[in-house]
């Protein structure tokens, strides 16, 4: 396999996009299908656990992902809307305006404050130092360009909790260049250019790309001068609730299980991400002032928490982050709250967040209306820095499920902080609730503000060469919508 194809790869393995040969997924060896099943216990005694903390007698079961089934998530609009307003971002808690950067200052504070308490979770403030060391070194090819290809390994002091090993892996792939260059950070696994890819179980094939579409990100993001890195998210934290006694969030608390208001997934992740940018800060080849960070699906939402808690992140691509992420959580479509607060789900999230999917008692039981916060405040964190959203259409996988819609009202609804701070935002003058989407394909990229629904599934594929476009000139340049609509393929 040519190494173009490794970061495809990993990414379809991350994200879980299999395609099974006929018959169905390959039967699961006796060892694994027992270690699935104890992970599956401990994450259920954990989440029972996190219920007893809190006082939940129940929870309020989530909707199915399947269309055909009875309790299938609602894909209706006219029963999207069962709520009329959201939190506004440029309103203090005490009811006072925010009119001026200085008092956006401190409502932003505010704002942190809300999110890690309702939703996310507090990072504890004696989290172990990393330190970085690099264990290979390659120069090599990417799409026909010279690179240099590092490996690194960011090593958490475990000294409090000797048993508890966390090994963040930082794969680190840049031009030679003369100058410092911009680079990508993404939430994903892989290898370095030429690395063969993982093997596969038996009876499991990968999608062939279609004829004809552009080359990998990474490849373009190296022919426009840009670098790219892969950070592992479950070196940093599992992605599951067996794991909260392990990885970070695990060896900050000495293997005991958390409390309500500790730090989920989510915010581990962008922890992680935090201290690869600590250690690329220090690289002179990089420029460190022009790094972006990416993620897809639930690393979607884990770039866009990123890029609201770190402002050093100059950049954001944002794609099909749906629920937790991007999309309004006070609509009634797709992915649902009860989802985000079930076993499955539940610890990408600070413990206090199963109140939002609680049944009894009702003291307890709060709704996604009682949330002080909701999509667009996360989008209004990021402001002026440049943050792209990238969707796909659900007819080509990328599901109703996501709610493109609903993250389109929650851009809409963060513009006024855009603009605010001086920034260019979507250039929407209607209201969120009833401002139409560009039609699919159609890019509104003028501002830092930006968004593309492209016509593929659930990926950000097609819409690199619109990000490194976007990325690569000033925000406030009045180039035209449609002319990056007609941009030819980067060189």
């Amino acid at each position: 396999m040519p190494c173009r194809a490794v970061p495809l790869v990993a990414s379809l393995l991350l994200g879980g996009l299999w395609l099974h040969a006929q018959g169905g997924p390959p039967p699961l060896s006796p060892a694994v299908a027992a270690a699935r099943a104890a992970q599956a216990r401990e994450t259920a005694e954990d989440h029972a656990d996190m219920q007893r903390q809190l006082g939940i007698l129940s929870m309020r079961p989530g909707p199915s992902g399947n269309p055909a089934a009875p309790d299938a998530a609602n894909s209706d609009e006219a029963t999207a809307m069962p709520f009329t307003d959201l939190p506004d971002p440029l309103r203090m808690q005490d009811g006072t305006p925010v009119a001026t950067r200085r008092a956006w200052a401190r409502r932003r504070a505010e704002l942190l404050a809300v999110v890690a308490d309702e939703v996310y979770g507090h990072v504890p403030p004696d989290v172990p130092a990393v330190t970085w060391h690099e264990v290979r070194r390659v120069s090599t090819m990417v799409g026909g360009r010279e690179v240099r290809a590092r490996e690194f390994v960011g090593r958490v002091d475990h000294r409090r909790a000797p048993a508890i090993t966390v090994e963040m892996s930082l794969l680190v792939v840049t031009p030679v260049a003369a100058t410092p260059v911009p680079l990508v950070i993404m939430f994903r696994g892989g290898g370095l250019p030429g690395d063969p890819p993982p093997p596969l179980p038996p009876g499991v094939r990968l999608p062939t790309p279609p004829p004809g579409g552009d080359p990998p990100g990474t490849e373009q993001l190296i022919a426009a001068g840009w670098g790219y890195a892969f950070l592992n998210p479950v070196t940093v934290q599992a992605d599951n609730g067996a794991g909260l006694t392990r990885g970070i969030i695990g060896l900050t608390n000495r293997g005991a299980r958390r409390r309500p208001e500790q730090w989920g997934a989510l915010r581990a992740w962008a922890w992680g991400a935090s201290r690869a940018l600590d250690h690329l800060s220090t690289d002179p080849t990089i420029d460190a002032t022009r790094v972006a960070i990416e993620g897809v699906s639930r690393y979607g939402k884990a770039a866009l928490v990123t890029m609201a808690v770190d402002t050093r992140f100059a950049y954001g691509l944002i794609a099909s982050s749906g629920a937790g992420g991007a999309k309004l959580m006070r609509r009634r479509f797709g992915e649902a709250i009860e989802n985000l607060t079930g076993s499955g789900e539940y610890h990408w999230f600070a413990g206090r967040y199963l109140r939002y999917g609680a049944a009894t008692p009702r003291r307890v039981a709060r709704t996604p209306v009682d949330l002080p916060m909701d999509g667009h405040t996360l989008l209004a964190l990021c402001a002026p820095r440049r943050v792209f959203l990238s969707h796909g259409i659900p007819e080509q996988g990328d599901a109703h499920w996501i709610d493109q819609r609903g993250a389109w009202m929650a851009a809409v609804a963060a513009q006024p902080v855009f603009r605010l701070l001086g920034a260019r935002d979507l250039g929407v003058t209607a209201s969120w609730r009833t401002a139409p989407m560009p039609p699919v394909n159609t890019g509104l990229l003028d501002g830092a503000l930006a968004w593309r629904q492209h016509d593929g599934g659930h990926t950000d594929q097609p819409n690199w060469r619109y990000f490194i476009a976007w990325a690569g000139r000033a925000p406030d340049e009045a180039a035209g919508v449609r002319s990056l609509e007609c941009l030819s393929l980067v060189p």
